[in-house]
């Protein structure tokens, strides 16, 4: 019961019990069969309240007794029950009119045995401060035995003395059940919850998180309240605001969602880099209020765990299984290519499967010149984006490549290893280097056969896909060394181009 409701009740409890207590008699009999509070007959002369007003109490008081979710009874001094709302009838049976006038609750609302226990502490309450808190098995009107707990407390009487007690009891159940969603949300909105917990009103703002969001997060519990998921969230709030207004339309989806979101930086610089994506592994809940006939959403719970890790492991795992079947069927059809230099294109075909748009072969004229001289490269083979098969091949060499000094290419032929590059904002990036129109990314991997560089394969990228990493380097050393392989052969064969 509220505690608005219960200090009207208790005020107008008093209020009765000093009209009885000034009229000086009990109150007539009818008065406890019609459940309303128990008043002293009118007397002669002048009065301070008119029928009217009285009857307007009487109306007042039974419309907030039968309106509460709480049941409620309550006794006067000699243990009479004077009311009983109609919350009190459900969980027990008795009606208003079969409880008020009873004198305590042995035979009807408690085992015989149990009476004189139940009825003491009851009536005890009036000589305790505060409120008693008791459980007691009750009967119900059936013959049934239900577990309530009671909180009972005195009604002072106009000189002070206790005129009664009043008592305000549910199930014990559903008094549990409110503990637990109480404790609940303690629990979630914790500092050990591992679970980030946000609640978003109707307008998709946050309206409380707990510890964890705010981390994940990179802000304060307070700070976050109240502003837009566009200011939190650099990427993935229009799936995150998407999938909010989903719920708010049509209920949670059967299963936890995932979404990659980047978080936007407190203190991030302008010409920072991004922050790293993450995987937040999401459920939604519509809140609804209860207390209206029609649910009416008051927002969205948030529950969301950070996956991240665990993902980009079984997205690793993934490519690397792809990249190993793609070399083994790549190893079993050069198997059966008589020309060295065909078997060196094949192998492009086959790494460039999720892996890259364009292939290029660009080989030394003589592995065994002087190393300190300057770099010239010969177009050997190419393998263009979106042609079917291997691209065409310069059996016995091709034209030299005009490429600039500083090249990539150049580059990893100097090392002797891999040169990542991606092109910057001006325009003719691509053109400059000899790459097709549309590249924006580029790996350059230095051939290396017999302890000696025979030439550089280049892998490259349009602007849909991500740059290189180092796994994508590993993984094109690997393709690069099968191809020095096969090329260093078609060298000893044919000679040099």
């Amino acid at each position: 019961m509220d505690f608005t409701e219960r200090g009207v009740v208790r005020a107008r409890l008093e209020l009765n019990a000093a009209r009885a207590g000034h009229a000086g008699h009990a109150p007539p009999a009818d008065a406890f069969s019609r459940g309303y509070p128990v008043t002293a007959p009118h007397q002669s002369g002048p009065a301070r309240h008119g029928p009217t007003a009285d009857g307007d109490d009487h109306d007042l008081l039974a419309a907030l007794l039968d309106g509460m979710d709480a049941a409620l009874c309550a006794f006067d001094a000699d243990g009479t029950v004077t009311h009983w709302n109609r919350e009190a009838e459900r969980i027990l049976g008795w009606t208003a009119r079969e409880a008020v006038g009873r004198r305590g609750l042995a035979g009807w609302a408690a085992l015989e045995a149990d009476a004189e226990e139940v009825t003491g502490r009851l009536l005890g309450a009036m000589n305790a401060p505060g409120r008693q808190v008791d459980e007691f098995a009750l009967l119900t009107k059936d013959g049934g035995r239900v577990l309530v707990r009671i909180q009972s407390s005195a009604v002072p009487g106009a000189d002070g003395s206790p005129a009664g007690v009043y008592c305000a009891f549910s199930e014990v159940h559903t008094q549990i059940d409110l503990e637990r969603s109480v404790a609940l949300s303690e629990a979630l909105f914790g500092e050990a919850s591992s679970w980030g917990v946000v609640l978003v009103d109707a307008d998709l703002r946050p309206a409380l998180a707990n510890a964890h969001a705010a981390r994940l997060l990179r802000t304060s519990r307070t700070a976050l309240l109240g502003r837009p998921l566009g200011e939190l969230l650099d990427q993935g709030v229009e799936e995150l605001e998407g999938a909010l207004q989903h719920v708010l339309a049509a209920g949670a989806p059967p299963a936890p969602t995932e979404l990659w979101v980047t978080v936007r930086s407190a203190d991030a610089v302008a010409g920072a880099p991004a922050a790293e994506r993450r995987c937040w592994r999401s459920g939604f809940l519509r809140l609804a209020t209860p207390l209206v006939e029609e649910p009416v959403p008051l927002g969205v719970a948030w529950l969301f765990l950070d996956v991240t890790k665990t993902r980009l492991a079984e997205q690793e795992s993934a490519r690397l299984r792809f990249r190993g079947s793609q070399l083994h069927r790549a190893g079993r059809a050069v198997a059966e290519c008589e020309d060295p230099m065909e078997a060196a294109a094949l192998y492009l075909d086959f790494a460039l499967a999720g892996f890259a748009d364009h292939a290029l072969i660009d080989l030394l004229p003589d592995p065994e010149a002087d190393p300190e001289g300057p770099v010239r490269l010969v177009r050997a083979a190419t393998t263009p984006a979106g042609a079917p098969g291997q691209g065409p091949v310069a059996a016995g060499g091709g034209l030299p490549v005009p490429y600039r000094e500083g090249h990539p290419a150049l580059q990893a032929v100097e090392r002797c290893g891999s040169v990542r590059a991606a092109a910057d904002r001006g325009a003719g990036w691509a053109a400059a280097r000899r790459w097709p129109e549309g590249t924006r990314h580029a790996l350059a991997t230095a051939l290396r056969s017999r302890g000696r560089t025979v030439g550089v394969v280049t892998f490259l990228r349009g602007g849909s896909r991500r740059a290189f990493d180092r796994a994508d380097a590993v993984y094109a050393e690997d393709i690069a060394s099968r191809v020095a392989a096969a090329i260093d052969l078609a060298v000893a064969v044919t000679g040099p181009a």
